[in-house]
This record gives structure tokens, sequence and C-alpha cells, in this order.
């Protein structure tokens, strides 16, 4: 009785994986456009690339990011104010410019990217690839520069690459903004004990 166990157990094994097969939904289509655009707009959102990407407007109850010039980042013409390097040095403070497009850290200094599709100053000559590989490696366009603090590439390191072609989708919808970042600004040479 026991010696066909082992093949009516691969049976019963077998019948169940057809059946449930059979009992789960099919592959659902690829997303639209719109729907990719849709998600990364939600994804930016909630992820906060407006707090350092946009300029902001300053209105009674304080500051927010100003609709006309949306994920355009450190506007080009806005100059850096003074500020003492020894603030800023490892296990010092890190300051911030008035519209956050601009830090000063141990790392030097750093300017929030253009990530409107303009193709000169932003992401318009970038590809999905590129996008993709600089979040998960945190190198601009996977191969090139670090991406330097406060961005958190390493958080969107951890997104699905769904998710990541959502992100760029949404940026390529946005109106291209001509405004050309600053390059980052190495710090001061270390003094030698």
């Amino acid at each position: 009785m026991f010696r066909n166990l082992p093949r009516l157990s691969g049976l019963i094994v077998l019948t169940g994986i057809v059946v449930l097969s059979g009992c789960l939904p099919a592959d659902e289509p690829p997303p639209t456009a719109e729907q990719m655009i849709e998600r990364g707009r939600y994804l930016v959102s909630v992820g906060g690339c407006n707090d350092c990407h946009t300029p902001k407007v300053f209105a009674g109850g304080g500051m927010s990011p100003d609709a006309s010039r949306l994920l355009s980042g450190h506007p080009q013409d806005l100059e850096l104010p003074a500020y003492n390097p020894e603030q800023v040095a490892p296990g010092q403070w890190l300051l911030f410019n008035q519209h956050l497009t601009a830090a000063v850290g141990p790392w030097g200094v750093s300017f929030a990217a253009n990530l409107t599709p303009d193709e000169n100053t932003g992401l318009g000559d970038w590809t999905a690839e590129e996008f993709i590989a600089a979040m998960q490696t945190g190198s601009h366009r996977g191969i090139g520069r670090p991406i330097l603090p406060p961005m958190p590439w390493f958080n969107l390191a951890m997104a699905t690459e769904d998710d990541l072609r959502a992100i760029f989708a949404y940026l390529q919808s946005i109106p291209a903004i001509s405004n050309q970042v600053p390059d980052a600004i190495d710090p001061p040479p270390m003094e030698s004990e």
C-alpha cells in the first residue's frame, strides 16, 4: 500500500499545480504611457524630489516649490552665499541655500540637478537605461562621476526597475526648462596634522 506513496505524492503535487495555475490571474498587460507617467508623478511626489530639485517661492507661511521651475534644479543665476568651510567639516554642520537646491558638506558643494527634459541642461538626452543605471549605481549616467549627497540615490537603488522607468517617464513628460546647474565644488584640502 505504501509502495506507491512517492508516485502518488508527486501526482497530487502536479495536479495541485495544474489546478492552481488555472486559478491564478493572467499576466496583466504592460502599463500604458499615461499610467507610467502617473506612477512616476506619484513616486516623485512621495519621494520628495521637489524638496531639493525645485527652487522655492516664499509667501506668508513659508516656502513651497515654484511650479514655474518644477524640477529644474539649482537656479543657474543664484550665487552661493558665503560660508565658513570649518563649519562643514566631518562631524560638523551641513548647510543648505535658501532654495534647498545647494548643499555644503564635507564632500564640498553639491547642486540639485535639472531633471527636466531639456536636451542641453537637463535629462533630455538621457535614456531610461542611463537614468536607471545612475539611480542603481550612484554614478552620473551609471558610469560617470559620483552622485553627491544629499541625493539619496541609495534609496532609489532599492526601487524596482519598473518604478525607475515610471519616474523617468514622468520626468520626460514635464516642461523642459533651460537651466545650467553649476558643477559641484570640491571641498577645501584637509590640513595635515
